[in-house]
């Protein structure tokens, strides 16, 4: 295939005369040997600063460090876990997380980040395919876990509660109500499961250090790909760590106007979004995470805020909707807000407009995959970049936009988007063919149809897989069909994305019914014990038959043209 490099080489210098002002062409993707030596800095030189902050317990870069290397002891000194056992964490944003996360690392271990509200089908995949050794969850999951544990290779259960990192009595109180108030917790059944509280009280000091590289894994973080099933990302230590200097370097001019150093996280830790540019990022700045485990609940969200005089956000589309449409957000302090990121999903424009006017920084929106760890362009944090655009490439980053016979589109032409980079993951877990699909001499095909414009700004205006983006998170018609399919009264199903002004596309499936008395009602009550709720079919139409090909292939794009 021809790569046109001079071509791709010509047009970098298109996007890197249009580079913002005072930050550098280039970072060092080998600053650190892996996020270890990152964090043992950080630990030293922000001490006593607090790092994160969640339901009125902060915690300091100290303390972070020294109940990381308690868990790390523990892991490695009780379980017997060793370099490159998985470890999965089942949370949403509390501190545990990144107690566990940093404490992984230090045994060496490579971290599978779960979404907490996957379905027992969903995390049996997951686990299974990761090989995870050891998990640590919250109790309100645990239920789910032992549903399907003995399919997995998971022999140690680690488990915490909401209010375990809260001094006493409010620890008692809050799980107290968590459990038997709000009945948030279902009874489970986890024989030799391990309290969190003890693996933090471990000896510390009995850790042995595990040497690690820069091609290490990391994650493996899970995602749909450009493709079909989930599969693991493997993520190595120089890939986050590029991007993490790309992202200190890309932040740095605004954040020489910064006051505060105080970060909102409202997205989840186990995103890879908020993970890399907000919890590991804040390893570089010595930022005050504050951590928000329920940001759908708007009203206690403002109400965190207004403790805060915070310098950075980072959110989707819909999060920053929802917050604008709440009267109260415009009473909150912005006299430190100097950068608003806004990635995952389309930042529409009169969203960017209203929350200038109210907040009085600008949003800037970029792009990114789990398989690059994420980041790969952004819109200037100065606000002078293009609303609508990805932006352009962050240091060290190349993009193309290639045609389908290979060759390099031309500026303004569409194309697929593909991306180079210190930052791309080297392939997918134990997934060979996967890999050679989307990766070819150093450059990952992002599956995203783009333009590139006379400045060096990146579009995406459709994609190229039937892939649909519900709020962020990518859904893939061949999981969704899997599932329904299997519904006795179903004959067939096919699955596509429609518009939604909340959410940028919802999930809608066609069923032709083997029952005549299946209920939309019926279905739906299914899908909720089969799925996580971003996949949940929103429309449902029943129907005689399906728009098939020749050979019987049914047809998701006629579905989709007669959707609208």
């Amino acid at each position: 295939m021809d790569t046109n490099l001079s071509d791709t080489q010509s047009k970098k210098h298109i996007w890197l005369n249009n580079y913002p002002k005072g930050v550098p062409k280039e970072i060092n993707p080998d600053s650190y040997p892996s996020l270890v030596e990152l964090m043992d800095e950080s630990f030293k030189k922000f001490a006593g600063k607090p790092a994160f902050a969640n339901m009125g317990t902060q915690i300091t870069f100290g303390e972070l460090d020294r109940l990381s290397r308690n868990f790390a002891s523990f892991l490695q000194n009780d379980l017997g876990m060793v370099k490159g056992d998985r470890l999965a964490i089942q949370m949403p944003n509390l501190l545990q997380y990144p107690i566990a996360m940093y404490g992984a690392f230090r045994a060496g271990l490579v971290v599978v980040n779960t979404n907490p509200l996957y379905t027992p089908r969903e995390m049996e995949h997951q686990f299974k395919d990761s090989g995870a050794k050891a998990i640590v969850i919250l109790a309100n999951f645990a239920s789910n876990l032992e549903k399907i544990i003995a399919k997995t290779d998971i022999k140690h259960v680690i488990v915490t509660e909401i209010g375990d990192m809260m001094g006493f009595p409010k620890k008692f109180i809050v799980n107290s109500v968590v459990k038997y108030v709000k009945k948030m917790v279902p009874a489970y059944n986890l024989p030799g499961a391990i309290p969190f509280s003890k693996t933090i009280a471990a000896n510390g000091s009995a850790l042995k250090p595990v040497s690690l590289k820069s091609s290490d894994i990391a994650y493996i973080q899970y995602t749909g790909g450009t493709t079909g099933v989930s599969k693991g990302a493997m993520l190595t230590h120089r890939n986050v760590v590029a991007n993490v200097e790309m992202n200190y370097a890309w932040m740095l001019p605004q954040m020489n106007k910064i006051k505060n150093n105080i970060m909102i996280t409202a997205l989840p830790l186990y995103h890879i979004y908020s993970l890399t540019v907000n919890a590991l990022s804040a390893l570089k700045s010595g930022y005050l995470n504050v951590l928000i485990t329920n940001p759908r609940d708007m009203k206690a969200f403002i109400k965190d805020l207004k403790k805060y005089q915070f310098s950075i956000i980072t959110g989707l589309n819909t999060l920053y909707n929802g917050l604008l449409n709440q009267p109260d957000f415009a009473t909150c302090d912005f006299s430190d807000l100097k950068i608003t990121s806004a990635g995952g999903m389309a930042l529409q424009n009169a969203v960017a407009e209203k929350w200038k006017k109210v907040t009085g920084c600008p949003a800037c929106e970029g792009y990114g995959l789990s398989e690059t760890s994420p980041v790969l362009s952004s819109n200037p944090v100065d606000g002078t970049g293009k609303i609508g655009s990805i932006g352009i490439p962050w240091p060290n980053t190349e993009l193309k936009i290639v045609k389908v016979d290979g060759t390099e589109a031309a500026i303004g032409e569409r194309g697929e988007i593909w991306a180079k980079g210190p930052q791309v993951m080297p392939g997918y877990w134990n997934r060979p063919d996967e890999t050679a699909m989307v990766l070819e001499d150093g450059w990952f095909k992002t599956g995203d149809i783009g333009i590139m414009d006379e400045d060096g700004y990146f579009k995406i205006v459709d994609r190229k897989k039937d892939m649909i983006l519900v709020s962020g998170f990518n859904v893939y018609p061949n999981e969704i069909e899997d599932v329904v399919a299997k519904h006795p009264g179903v004959l067939e199903v096919a699955c596509i994305g429609i518009k939604d002004e909340r959410s940028t596309e919802a999930v809608k499936i066609f069923v032709v019914k083997k029952e005549p008395d299946l209920t939309e009602d019926e279905l739906k009550k299914y899908c909720r014990e089969n799925l996580t709720g971003y996949k949940i079919p929103k429309h449902i139409e029943f129907r005689t038959d399906l728009p098939k090909s020749n050979v019987g292939k049914i047809l998701r794009r006629m579905l989709k043209e007669n959707a609208g």
